[in-house]
């Protein structure tokens, strides 16, 4: 095999518009409204999982829980746990989590910006429909 061979079937094994690719899951992930929040959260700097809490209102325990083991095992948050009374546990970004802050906040400034003409849109088409 050539290097460009190599190349080639590195980039078609992770093309998204391919059924098998595994990106998809990937893309799933960090496409989830917990996780791009928890991203951009943890953005400003390491937190405690009571202040993500916080910060991420109406999230439930059991999701907030699952995405931020989930972004563990990704490699994206780091997780430590200090000893003490009560435990402490704080919740990071890796330097890979960390590439991803710049798509995540201007994806949330964008849907902050854009939310009037969007429920503005959503109300012409179900007046349509």
């Amino acid at each position: 095999m050539t290097t460009t061979t190599t190349r080639s079937e590195a980039v078609a094994a992770y093309d998204a518009y391919l059924a098998q690719c595994p990106a998809r899951n990937l893309l799933d992930r960090i496409s989830n409204k917990w996780v791009s929040l928890i991203i951009n959260a943890l953005g400003d700097g390491p937190q405690r999982y009571t202040d993500l809490s916080r910060t991420l209102v109406s999230v439930s325990q059991k999701m907030l829980t699952q995405s931020l083991r989930a972004l563990e095992r990704d490699g994206l948050v780091t997780r430590t746990v200090t000893p003490s009374v009560p435990v402490r546990v704080d919740y990071a970004l890796t330097p890979l989590g960390e590439s991803l802050v710049p798509v995540m906040r201007t994806i949330k400034a964008w849907a902050e910006q854009n939310m009037d003409e969007v429920l503005a849109a959503r109300a012409g088409y179900d007046e349509t429909t």
